[in-house]
């Protein structure tokens, strides 16, 4: 099992959403995060003034799903979050050593 997180623009979720539940991922979590890669933020100007933005809004989704899927998963995400621009995202792949649902008591594959 893997857990694939995500750090996105805020305007693809919608897509990366539709684009998941394709490929058969059954359930995900969404947190709203800021931060910064290489770009070190951005210039606004507001009221004639500039302002220097250096934490950027990002979407994070973390997904849990079967080694099976998980490449497809992955290029799933980076086909639609994909805009050519500074500051598409990362993602980023884990090991998953075990999952427990908690209602079912049951572990492994079948707890995802």
């Amino acid at each position: 099992m893997k857990k694939i997180e995500a750090i996105i623009r805020p305007f693809k979720l919608d897509e990366v959403k539709d684009a998941l539940m394709e490929e058969g991922v059954k359930g995900l979590t969404i947190t709203e995060v800021r931060g910064y890669g290489r770009q070190r933020g951005h210039k606004e100007t507001y009221r004639g003034n500039e302002y220097q933005i250096e934490f950027v809004p990002k979407i994070k989704i973390e997904v849990a799903v079967d080694d099976a899927i998980a490449d497809n998963v992955i290029e799933a995400i980076v086909r639609v979050a994909q805009t050519g621009q500074i500051g598409d995202g990362k993602i980023f792949i884990y090991d998953i050593r075990d999952a427990v649902r908690i209602r079912t008591n049951e572990s492994g594959p079948e707890a995802l």
